[in-house]
């Protein structure tokens, strides 16, 4: 018999993050408490569960045997953990949406018209770009411009973000539109690791290969940098046009238009508070679509860039 079923759960984490700072950040435990549930547990199984190398932990045989059983566990115990929180939910409480920088500079920009007749409920804004895992409870809802595959969430198209070219004025005086002179510039960008972000294929196509001078892994980075004058950069359209320090080098960019989803977890998405916010939520989107559609007074572009290319 094991003794201690909280030794399990950490055996688990350690087989997945494979190393002991990573499943003490995910488990949120210091680092010997790690170190000690996983001796404790190998004392009782009287085997040794995983290899020590110099850089990781790779699970031994023995626990190979185990991690199924025990992933079935943690999944039993996430599904009645989600379906008791079912059983006293009210309207009130606290609901946690997870968001990525630039829908997060969203949300909080109306954030007071969402919670305008919702005060009762706690909101809690994640900003991460990596999604957070519904099953697990890390987040209520989800807004992401991915819908992931899996069968235990489900999604609920909230709008279209358009993007487009924008930099400080300077910048647009010295192009007229073209892509000679739009390659001609300074430009901001994600790092290797974060091509995947809006505009980024675009940018790569445009720049013919040349990386961009300053490249980050960070939204709010990426916004201040273009926002400063350090270059340009592909920006949505409802955050280049709110600053009156940036302006539209192009149109808006057929290529880099986003759909934005809202993602709850199947056993979750009739709970009170939660459908209160999920309604909130589509309400705003619908209010605000003049806006994330780049559909509101903006100075003309400086060219009407049909395409990029040669």
């Amino acid at each position: 018999m094991i003794s201690d079923w909280d030794n399990l759960r950490v055996f688990l984490a350690l087989a997945e993050e494979g190393s002991l700072t990573a499943a003490a950040r995910k488990l949120k435990v210091s680092h010997p408490t790690v170190a000690r549930r996983v001796k404790a547990l190998e004392d009782e199984l009287g085997s040794r569960l995983f290899e020590r190398l110099p850089d990781r932990f790779v699970p031994t045989l023995a626990a190979t045997h185990l991690l199924d059983e025990v992933r079935a566990m943690e999944q039993s115990a996430q599904a009645l953990a989600r379906r008791s929180a079912g059983l006293t939910d009210t309207h009130l409480g606290t609901v946690r949406i997870s968001v990525d920088e630039t829908m997060a500079e969203f949300i909080s920009r109306h954030l007071m018209r969402l919670r305008e007749n919702h005060r009762c409920i706690e909101f809690e804004i994640a900003v991460a770009h990596i999604s957070a895992n519904l099953s697990r409870r890390e987040a209520d809802l989800l807004i992401r411009n991915r819908f992931p595959d899996s069968a235990h969430l489900v999604g609920r198209k909230l709008g279209r973000f358009a993007y487009a070219v924008y930099g400080v004025r300077d910048f647009a005086k010295a192009c007229d539109g073209s892509p000679e002179s739009l390659r001609a510039l300074s430009w901001i960008g994600f790092d290797d690791d974060h091509l995947y972000m809006p505009g980024q294929q675009w940018q790569i196509e445009l720049l013919q290969g040349r990386a961009p001078e300053v490249r980050t892994n960070n939204g709010v980075v990426f916004y201040h940098a273009i926002h400063e004058g350090h270059g340009v950069g592909v920006l949505p359209c409802f955050l280049g046009d709110k600053h009156p320090a940036l302006t539209r080098l192009t149109p808006i960019l057929d290529d880099v238009v986003v759909d934005e989803w809202m993602l709850v977890h199947r056993d979750m998405r009739s709970l009170p508070r939660i459908r209160v916010v999920m309604d909130a939520l589509v309400k705003l989107f619908q209010d605000t679509r003049a806006e994330m559609e780049g559909r509101i007074a903006v100075p003309t572009p400086v060219n009407d860039l049909a395409a990029v290319g040669g």
